[in-house]
């Protein structure tokens, strides 16, 4: 089967300022305020008080975040919906002869997890591509390329993704600028055009026939946004940061374009199945999907109809495609049984900090003639916020850097100022936000704008970060979750997957210890309470998609989607938090995926 890969792109007046902060404030304050149906006995919607449910859960702890009844033994779902929240003694009556009875067995339910920046499509392309992550060394990196190239017939592409040079055991030979070049590879792989993109997704590495098909040679010139590194004889090595990949992403493109359209229909069947399959068992009942084409919105919708789909779908539409006409066409709010909704816009500012890609104040402390990459003009950005604003979207901007994030937040406030009614609640986003001046954090719950962060890149990040950025400049802007906590901002977690494993349970334990592969802790000052980071993962998220009537929380009224753990991550000791796996997820009142049954 061909691998792929997927492919990115691609002053306020101070009473919108104030209608901004009270809208944000009072509906975080009100992401619970459900109380009126919670409680033993309580209503559901059609005004009912006992008879038989869909589903009871009980024999375990449930922590559903509700501001009446925070915790509780019991709960009832009907049509997808909680009904019921109370003590296991009384569960006995919503259960009737049909009701599907789940025994936790002293496990923890939480509401449903949602992941709240990843890749739903380049989740399942990595599936079926070769896993570079873990790699060692350059060598072992070619290494793995050749063996699946000796696998599959001369000319088909060879695609991965995982390869990290910061986290490879000693520098590759030769260099340029930490990177390999692409002679190795071309020799192990003569007869297959391969493209591997980097960990963060915002670099690649192309072998000799790839860059033939992309029509690159030693004229090449970097474009807007992006940079094809030299050797020193000006030669092409082969890496391409940022935007200088799309002539290469555009030939395996054309060469995916000559499948049969069955063949092509299958395989899309595949990735996204995988995808789901692989969310759903990590407990993930919602998965924000941080950039996708109409192709792509048309695919989910298809996929969900005929069952294949089984998480919930909450897309960005990328940037290339956020035309009028587009907007006005592809939204949709809670459509197919609440299964798919596509309100918001995917940008890029920047890169991303291990590739250099990301937009500084200051030069990069490991390479001080750079300070990153402006990936999208700032002009555009602007016609996107106002476009947003305009038609009801949310704009959602990738800002790494901390001039990324300050000249987004400055965008964010002039749209702001100019469309106060539609700024009252549009909870604009930086998606992760990695990088912050002190100044800026204030900015975020200032502006109403939600921060978008992975805290699993904290720790991943964190043997090289001080490199980037050196130790002062590192401790006070890097990854500052507990500074924006303080300051009244929102978090919305998540992985960004395939960048890292689609586990929660990890960025979970990174958010709360801080805890790097070595045992070390990184940013100790900034980690956050146990209760912040499955807020993070919920009511928070919640906020983020603007769904925190539905979702977030177990309570009467709300979507029955629960997540139930093998282990209470609220109180076990730190060290048996990275150990947690998922043993149940609920998505609408149906077991969507079970570790115990096949």
């Amino acid at each position: 089967m061909p691998a792929g890969i997927p492919f990115r792109r691609v002053a306020v007046r101070p009473t919108a300022v104030a209608a901004v902060r009270t809208v944000a404030v009072a509906a975080l304050a009100g992401l619970v305020a459900l109380a009126a149906l919670a409680g033993c006995g309580a209503p559901d919607r059609d005004g009912a008080t006992g008879g038989p449910a869909d589903l009871v859960l009980r024999g375990g702890r449930i922590v559903t975040l509700a501001a009446d009844r925070p915790e509780t033994s019991a709960l009832a779902a009907r049509d997808g919906r909680i009904v019921w929240t109370g003590d296991a003694a009384e569960a006995g009556a919503w259960i009737g002869p049909e009701t599907e009875v789940l025994d936790l067995g002293g496990r923890l339910a939480v509401p449903g997890l949602i992941e709240a920046h990843a890749h739903f499509s380049g989740l399942g392309e990595a599936l079926f591509g070769v896993d570079l992550a873990g790699a060692r060394t350059w060598d072992e990196v070619v290494e793995r390329v050749a063996e699946a190239a000796r696998a599959l017939p001369p000319g088909t592409w060879v695609v991965g993704r995982g390869w990290h040079q910061s986290k490879w055991d000693a520098p590759p030979v030769p260099d340029v600028r930490g990177f390999p070049v692409h002679d190795a590879l071309s020799a192990a792989t003569p007869d297959h055009p391969v493209l591997l993109q980097h960990a963060s997704g915002h670099a690649a590495i192309a072998n000799a026939r790839a860059m033939a098909a992309a029509g690159l040679g030693p004229r090449s010139a970097s474009p807007p946004g992006g940079e094809m590194l030299r050797r020193p004889n000006g030669r092409l090595a082969g890496v391409f940061v940022e935007t200088a990949s799309e002539p290469v992403e555009s030939a395996y493109a054309a060469w995916l374009a000559t499948l049969t359209p069955e063949r092509r229909a299958e395989r899309t069947r595949d990735v996204l199945r995988a995808a789901s399959r692989e969310a759903l068992g990590h407990g993930i009942t919602t998965f924000h999907d941080a950039g996708a084409s109409p192709e792509d919105i048309a695919a989910y919708r298809d996929a969900i109809r005929e069952g294949d789909v089984g998480v919930r779908l909450h897309v960005m539409l990328s940037e290339a495609y956020a035309t009028p006409a587009a907007l006005d066409s592809l939204r949709v709010v809670g459509d197919l049984d609440g299964r798919l909704t596509v309100r918001a816009i995917k940008a890029y500012a920047d890169g991303a900090l291990g590739s250099r890609g990301a937009w500084l104040l200051d030069p990069y402390a490991d390479e001080p003639g750079s300070t990153g990459h402006n990936v999208l003009p700032m002009e555009r950005i602007r016609e996107l916020a106002d476009l947003a604003l305009a038609y009801g979207w949310q704009l959602c901007t990738h800002a790494i850097g901390d001039r990324a994030n300050r000249e987004v937040l400055d965008v964010y406030e002039e749209a702001f100022a100019a469309r106060p009614e539609a700024a009252r609640d549009a909870r604009f986003r930086i998606e992760h936000a990695q990088i912050l001046h002190p100044d800026d954090v204030s900015r975020f719950a200032r502006l109403g704008v939600v921060a978008g962060m992975q805290a699993i890149h904290a720790v991943s990040d964190a043997p090289w970060t001080p490199d980037r950025l050196g130790a002062e400049r590192t401790r006070e802007r890097a990854f500052v979750f507990r500074d924006l906590l303080a300051a009244g901002a929102v978090i919305a977690n998540g992985t960004d997957a395939p960048v890292e494993p689609v586990d929660p349970i990890a960025s979970f334990d990174a958010a709360v210890t801080g805890r790097t592969a070595t045992g070390a802790v990184f940013q100790p000052h900034q980690r956050m309470t146990r209760d912040e980071a499955l807020r993070s993962y919920t009511l928070a998220a919640a906020y983020a998609g603007h769904e925190e009537d539905e979702k977030g929380s177990l309570e009467p009224g709300k979507l029955a989607d629960i997540t139930v753990l093998d282990r209470d991550i609220l109180t076990v000791p730190e060290d048996s938090i990275p150990g947690t796996q998922a043993w149940a997820t609920i998505v609408g009142g149906r077991i969507a995926w079970h570790a115990d049954r096949p």
